[in-house]
């Protein structure tokens, strides 16, 4: 074999350069920890379980993996409360949001637009259809498709090719403008109509057509792990990143600090002190921003922030600051 040749069959035959659109697809990190009693909101980091039905869970970072598949962790979405009829207004999914800045190479709205190919694994209790959606925010366009989950409680791997949509184009900000949604439970409102297999304008019970109630049951439990969205018809193979990579994407949009044991802010005796604090990542758009502290002695104690600077309005006194949470969430 000649140099030339031999170089040539060395290189990849994988795109070059990021593919996967999306952030946390093997569910490395978790800055929030087990959220116990979940309805709706953040869980690992950026994703997004939401209910409007009775159903609860306690969702967290698992090592339940499919095996030889270079898989660390996933997600564990465990039902504590079931909603056994998914009654009409029902509405259970599994996301996450993209920004619109991010999904330019989609090309969607011209007559350039790509293909999207989602990949990934799931193992589920209950068996049957299941849905995942791609909805466009920023025209209120989507289009859906199935897939079966074949096996209780066996990871199975799923690939899906959404088509191109010559109309609508994202908007170029820092803003939510493509939604992917995987159906967990839906009421007829979602479900009742036909599986819009093609974009189209949204019509809400298309949206969902078909999907089963994983809900159904406390003995339920669903995982997921190795969420890849790329362009094109084809999935390859899943783009790994490091731990630190991921982490980095995922505090643009959410932070945590914790401070050092027994980090004190003493106010004046004006009542007043402040701290500046820099984020570890610059964020998507300003933050809103949390922090626990214990008062020593316990005193009336205002922690205002302001961008990165903290403010204590106090009587007076030493006050122990815990942690800080920055959130910029789409």
């Amino acid at each position: 074999m000649t140099s030339n040749a031999r170089e040539l069959a060395q290189i990849p035959s994988t795109p070059s350069g990021r593919r996967n659109i999306v952030i946390n697809g093997a569910m490395q990190v978790a800055q929030r920890g087990t959220q116990t009693g979940h309805a709706t909101g953040y869980t690992l980091d950026r994703w997004n379980v939401r209910t409007t039905g009775s159903a609860r869970f306690t969702v967290s970072k698992d090592t339940d993996v499919p095996s030889g598949q270079g898989f660390g962790s996933s997600i564990k979405i465990d039902v504590t409360t079931a909603d056994t009829d998914a009654g009409t207004g029902d509405f259970g999914a599994f996301r996450t949001v993209l920004e619109g800045q991010d999904v330019q190479s989609i090309c969607k709205g011209s007559s350039n637009a790509k293909e999207l190919t989602l990949s990934f694994w799931i193992k589920s209790t209950v068996t049957g259809t299941y849905t995942v959606e791609l909805y466009d925010s920023d025209n209120a366009r989507q289009v859906s498709k199935s897939y079966t989950v074949n096996t209780s409680n066996t990871w199975e791997k799923k690939t899906i090719t959404f088509p191109a949509d010559t109309t609508g184009s994202f908007d170029n900000d820092n803003a939510a403008s493509l939604f992917l949604q995987f159906g967990l439970a839906m009421g007829s409102d979602f479900a009742g109509g036909t599986l819009s297999t093609t974009w189209t304008s949204a019509n809400t019970p298309d949206r969902f057509a078909g999907q089963v109630n994983a809900f159904s049951s406390t003995s339920n439990n669903i995982y997921l792990t190795g969420v890849q969205l790329e362009v094109g018809s084809v999935a390859t193979e899943f783009e790994h990143r490091s731990f630190g990579e991921e982490l980095a994407l995922c505090q643009r949009y959410y932070e945590e600090y914790d401070f050092p044991a027994n980090f004190r802010m003493m106010s004046t005796t004006d009542g007043y002190a402040q701290i500046v604090v820099h984020y570890k990542v610059e964020k998507r758009a300003s933050a809103t921003m949390t922090t626990t502290y214990t008062s020593d002695p316990t005193n009336p104690v205002n922690i205002q922030w302001t961008g990165g600077f903290a403010g204590l309005d106090t009587d007076g006194g030493n006050h122990y600051l815990r942690n800080f949470t920055a959130d910029a969430e789409l």
